[in-house]
């Protein structure tokens, strides 16, 4: 086997745009779940904004979802080891979430 067969056996490689690299602000994630699939919706809400519109939703396999709920445990336990805990806020104000226009029969 040649050394350059080795050196790849393993690795992804993965590019990235530009316009997809600068990213979309999120401070509300919603999630849902299905027996095949989890979709997380990211959301930026804004004081005083009428309306608040899904940013992201990414579509993910319930092994996948279990994957990225460890490695974001992973990351978090190893941010507050480098910059100390992160605040919890708990008293949110309870807000009312409505996706879009509703029916009624």
């Amino acid at each position: 086997m040649s050394t350059d067969k080795k050196n790849t056996k393993g690795k992804i490689n993965i590019e990235i745009d530009e316009k997809i690299s600068e990213g979309i602000y999120s401070n509300l994630a919603i999630i849902n779940h299905s027996v095949s699939e989890f979709v997380v919706d990211f959301i930026s809400i804004m004081p005083g904004a009428q309306k608040n519109k899904v940013k992201s939703r990414i579509i993910i396999t319930p092994q996948h979802a279990k994957k990225f709920s460890k490695a974001l445990n992973d990351n978090i336990k190893r941010f507050e080891e480098n910059y100390g805990s992160i605040k919890d806020y708990e008293n949110n104000p309870n807000i009312q979430l409505n996706f879009g226009p509703t029916a009624k029969a």
